[in-house]
């Protein structure tokens, strides 16, 4: 079974933008407004029907030029995306609306600063993390496991699956091949990616097109018909073919990543 054909979803008659998904945002800052748009982009050309977002007015007012479909407000989402361009400082300007997304039940995808602001203890949500290999060693070491970067760059399976036993959560480890481990053990490596992936910004692409995936597969996943450690793996492999794309015609910006994926899901939807 093709992977990606089986998460990606052909909208039908009978769907509105509710029953296509809906995915929230709490990303972006005053510092770096940019994680918000990519984010968002990603996940509207990943394909879901409505896109939520949350944060500074400043950052709202350059998000809704850039994508006008964007709903600021809050209201029922099927998956929360955390923590993409902001600080893990409880003084920052977007830690409220993580903090009560964490406190909710359902999905999350938590990036970044969220990792950092998550309390494992008392999550609620099922949540799939994507760190690199520097931020999964200061989550490590809140768990008392002393890997350093390198390590975890060197065994890069070991430190994922150590990190999902500890949080209990998916844990997607961002590299040129990426790691997805599952609280039982089990795991999966992409291939080797393009380098053209190696760009600021990257990450919070990826973290969108998660976000999509999930709220798409909501269904699916309340009953598991898919494991979350499935759409984690499909995420990674879609932006994988979107940087090859983006690749194609020269030098890679992340906005590039989330503009190609629309090629790679009509690709798939054709």
């Amino acid at each position: 079974m093709d992977l990606l054909a089986s998460v990606l979803r052909r909208p039908v008659a009978t769907d509105d933008k509710y029953s296509r998904g809906v995915v929230g945002f709490v990303t972006g800052s005053k510092e770096f407004p940019g994680a918000a748009i990519l984010g968002v982009t990603a996940a509207i050309r990943t394909g879901v029907g409505m896109v939520r977002w949350l944060g500074p007015e400043s950052v709202g007012r350059m998000l809704i030029e850039v994508r006008p479909e964007v709903v600021l407000q809050n209201g029922r989402v099927q998956c929360w995306v955390l923590g993409s361009g902001i600080s893990a400082d409880v003084h920052g300007d977007q830690f409220e609306n993580v903090a009560k997304a964490l406190s909710e039940t359902g999905f999350a995808v938590l990036d970044a600063g969220a990792l950092e602001l998550a309390n494992f203890e008392e999550l609620k949500c099922q949540a799939i993390l994507t760190p690199h290999a520097g931020e999964l060693e200061r989550l490590l070491s809140r768990f008392a496991a002393k890997l350093s970067r390198a390590e975890i760059e060197a065994e890069p399976e070991t430190a994922a699956k150590l990190a999902a036993r500890m949080t209990g959560q998916v844990v997607l480890l961002k590299g040129n091949v990426t790691t997805i481990a599952d609280p039982a053990g089990v795991s999966w490596q992409t291939p080797p990616t393009t380098p053209a992936l190696a760009t600021a910004g990257s990450g919070d692409v990826l973290a969108g097109i998660i976000g999509a995936l999930v709220a798409a597969n909501f269904g699916p996943l309340r009953s598991h018909e898919i494991e979350l450690s499935q759409i984690a793996l499909a995420g990674a492999l879609l932006h994988s073919k979107a940087g090859s794309i983006a690749a194609q015609d020269g030098p890679v910006a992340a906005l590039d990543i989330a503009e190609a994926v629309r090629a790679v899901v009509g690709e798939y939807l054709a």
